[in-house]
């Protein structure tokens, strides 16, 4: 099993930046995919970046410019710059045992238990 503790939420200001880490454990050896989503009580979720074990990296069209994924897979940061109001959600960490997982991310491996962010 892999088990995955993100960090580093908060509040800030428009046009702020925060930086999300996650750090992993367990059998980290199957992950060949980690990633960020992204959701809003009553909205669902949406996948925000994720980084294959090739070095690839994907992200959502809002966040383009604005947030930087990095990091193995014992530990994932998100680096988000240039914070909108709109980014307001609860931020989660996932693994995945695929390459290529951003368009599944979340949905069939490990996450955690997601830190808050508000942007106001």
């Amino acid at each position: 099993d892999v088990q995955l503790v993100e960090s580093g939420g908060g509040s800030v200001q428009a046009g702020g930046s925060l930086r999300l880490s996650c750090a992993a454990s367990g059998y980290t050896d199957s992950i060949r995919c980690m990633g960020w989503f992204r959701q809003v009580t009553g909205k669902e979720r949406e996948a925000v970046a994720s980084a294959d074990s090739d070095g690839i990296t994907s992200y959502a069209d809002s966040v383009k410019g604005r947030f930087t994924i990095s990091g193995d897979n014992a530990n994932l940061y998100l680096q988000m710059q240039s914070l909108k109001p709109e980014d307001s959600a609860t931020y989660y960490c996932a693994a995945d045992s695929s390459d290529r997982c951003f368009t599944r991310i979340g949905l069939y491996g490990p996450e955690g238990q997601g830190t808050q962010v508000t942007v106001s």
